[in-house]
C-alpha cells in the first residue's frame, strides 16, 4: 500500500492548482489547518473556491490567502471578524455565498455521503429559499450576481428547502492525533467541521500534531476513519491563536 504520509506541507498541497475547490476545516481559528493553507500560499496558487465556516482572521488562516487575492468564491455561514473578507464582498472583489450554519455542515457531510441534496427547514420564507441574497456585488454597490430560488416541498405541514450537497476536489483538515493509516482524532470543538470538510474532498489532506502507528489509537475513539483521508502530514504542536480577547483591568477584577 502506497504510503500516506508525506514529509512536508508543501508537498502535501503540491498539486493543488489554481482554480481548485477546497473544503477547509475549522471554526474561526480553532482547529483550521494553518500550516496546509500557508503552504498552499507559497506555492502561489489563485482563482480558489473554498468551502469554509468562516474566513479566518486577516492575518491567518484562510485569512493569508484572502488578503493576497488568491480566493475568488467563498460559501460560509460567518463574514464576522475579517474586515477584508468584509471589504473584498461589499466592493465586489470577492463572490460569497453565505449560507445557514447547519446547512453547510449538512451539505459537507451529504457531500462526503453521497447524497445529491436533502430537505431542511432552515431558511425557509427568507432570501436564502426565496432567491436574491447577493452572491457578488458591483463596485458601485449594485447587484451582479443574486443567488436563484431552490425548489421547496411540503412535508405533511411544514414546507422544506432543497439544498445541494458539496463536494470538492481537495480537502484540508487538522487532527490532534492521527495515525499513518490516516484514521483521526480531533480535539473538542475543533471535531464541528474537520471531519465533515475531509469527507467532501475528493483528496483529503489532514495536518496532524501527534503521528502514531497503526493501532496506537483505540479504534473506539477514532472520530474519522482512515478511508476518508488520503494524505497526512505531521505537523507538530501549532501555535494556538486567540480569534478575539477580552479581558478586565485588575481594578475591575477587584
Amino acid at each position: 500500500m502506497t504510503s500516506k504520509v508525506y514529509e512536508s506541507a508543501a508537498s502535501a498541497v503540491a498539486d493543488i492548482t489554481s482554480g481548485a475547490t477546497l473544503a477547509v476545516g475549522g471554526f474561526g481559528l480553532c482547529g483550521i489547518p494553518d500550516m496546509l493553507i500557508r503552504a498552499l500560499l507559497d506555492a502561489g496558487v489563485t482563482d480558489l473556491e473554498v468551502f469554509s465556516n468562516n474566513c479566518g482572521v486577516d492575518d491567518y488562516g484562510l485569512g493569508i490567502l484572502l488578503s493576497d487575492k488568491r480566493i475568488r468564491r467563498i460559501t460560509a455561514s460567518y463574514v464576522g471578524e475579517n474586515k477584508e473578507f468584509a471589504r473584498q464582498y461589499l466592493a465586489g472583489e470577492l463572490e460569497v455565498e453565505l449560507t445557514p450554519q447547519g446547512t453547510l455542515a449538512e451539505r459537507l457531510r451529504a457531500g462526503g455521503a453521497g447524497i445529491p441534496a436533502f430537505y431542511t427547514p432552515a431558511g425557509v420564507g427568507s432570501v436564502v429559499s426565496d432567491g436574491g441574497l447577493p452572491w457578488r456585488y458591483a463596485g458601485d454597490g449594485s447587484v451582479t450576481i443574486a443567488s436563484p430560488p431552490k425548489e421547496t416541498r411540503v412535508f405533511g405541514d411544514k414546507r422544506y428547502v432543497l439544498e445541494e450537497s458539496i463536494n470538492a476536489d481537495f480537502a484540508l483538515v487538522h487532527a490532534l492525533r492521527g495515525d499513518t493509516n490516516g484514521n483521526l482524532v480531533f480535539n473538542r470543538s475543533a471535531m464541528n467541521f474537520n471531519p465533515l470538510c475531509a469527507m467532501a474532498g475528493r483528496i483529503a489532506i489532514a495536518q496532524v500534531e501527534d503521528l502514531v502507528e497503526p493501532g496506537d489509537i483505540d479504534p473506539a475513539t477514532v472520530h474519522l476513519p482512515g478511508v476518508f483521508i488520503n494524505r497526512i502530514v505531521h505537523t507538530g504542536t501549532q501555535d494556538k491563536r486567540i480569534e478575539k480577547r477580552t479581558v478586565r483591568s485588575a481594578q475591575e477584577a477587584n
